[in-house]
């Protein structure tokens, strides 16, 4: 008989990883200490061939592991970079704690399994070089959701200290959760907030409740943006990706009113909009994993190896900046097909 074990209730961590903060203080938090597993290095485990994806999304394993190479990477040509010469993403955290159908990761990665990289100072380092010659924007909140696990990690945290350093740093930190930013915000200059974007995905409910397993409602979603403008940050609103459902236009336009009327006296600095969008190669893997999943099985457009909406792309956008320029001037609304 299989057994479906608790969420994280095995950590693998690399015998580099044991001795630093983070690690240490995630031992600690964990208390069964027969369920730490000691490994040489984490792609031994989370990329091994033939693991199954969706099994492994109802108990992940959590792996601490010390990163090397490269710290920053370029920002890739499938997210808006908002008008900044200087874009780059940083991966914390590999894989995300929620469950989205559509999710471009489990295109590409063979495991579901959390990676928590535990050598953040290093990070820091690497960054520190860069932002010495040019300004940086970047987005910590790339291929996971940190907010979502920031209880467990104090990666946001650690990281706002760092960036209180340096004005010429830019981040944004995108979300689907429902934390409150003030549980990272706490201590942190106005100054720095200021200059750290938090990033809502926002998306009907019928979506959500379909598509986007395990993440929170709408409403809780429009509460915590109201929170995090009241703690200090920027709020930029992300419908991406906008889906093609049956009654889209209806279902959308319903959402883009409650939204609108929800967030009514907040200052929106951006938005953006984006169709769903993916790599041919991608889709082929995602299509394995949840041969069942409606959205997934959509006879997409292939340009160039890339799956999308086809002509059908330009009228949901065009649908979706006809409703948000009513109230976001159109100047600061960025579309992406």
């Amino acid at each position: 008989m299989n057994t479906i074990y608790p969420t994280y209730s095995h950590i693998y961590i690399e015998h580099e990883a044991f001795s630093y903060p983070i690690a240490q203080d995630l031992i600690k938090s964990h208390t069964d200490s027969s369920s730490i597993i000691e490994i040489e290095h984490y792609m031994d485990l989370f990329g091994r061939t033939h693991q199954n994806f969706m099994a492994q999304k109802y108990s992940p394993a959590l792996i601490l592991a010390v990163k090397h190479g490269n710290f920053l990477y370029p920002g890739a040509p499938f997210c808006q970079d908002f008008g900044n010469q200087y874009f780059y993403y940083t991966s914390f955290a590999m894989n995300c704690p929620f469950d989205c159908e559509y999710c471009y990761l489990q295109g590409m990665y063979a495991s579901a399994n959390l990676v928590l990289f535990v050598n953040q100072e290093d990070y820091f380092t690497e960054l520190t070089k860069s932002l010495t010659k040019h300004p940086v924007y970047l987005c910590i909140s790339y291929d996971t959701d940190l907010p979502a696990l920031e209880k467990m990690t104090g990666f946001i945290s650690r990281y706002l200290a760092f960036a209180a350093r340096w004005t010429n740093l830019t981040t944004e930190i995108r979300t689907k959760s429902a934390v409150s930013p003030a549980s990272f915000a706490a201590g942190i200059a106005k100054s720095v907030l200021s200059r750290s974007i938090m990033a809502y995905t926002l998306s009907p409910d019928e979506v959500i409740s379909r598509f986007e397993h395990r993440t929170t409602p709408l409403s809780k979603r429009l509460l915590a943006i109201r929170e995090a403008h009241s703690a200090g940050f920027p709020i930029r609103l992300c419908f991406d990706p906008l889906l093609a459902i049956p009654d889209f236009e209806s279902i959308y336009g319903k959402f883009f009113v409650q939204v609108k009327e929800t967030l009514y006296g907040i200052p929106i600095q951006d938005a953006s909009i984006g169709v769903f969008r993916i790599s041919d190669s991608y889709l082929k893997k995602m299509r394995k994993a949840r041969p069942n999943s409606a959205i997934l099985q959509y006879p997409f457009t292939n340009e160039d190896h890339i799956c999308n909406y086809g002509r059908q792309s330009k009228k949901m956008i065009s649908f979706a900046q006809d409703y948000l320029k009513e109230w976001i001037p159109k100047e600061n609304i960025y579309t992406l097909e």
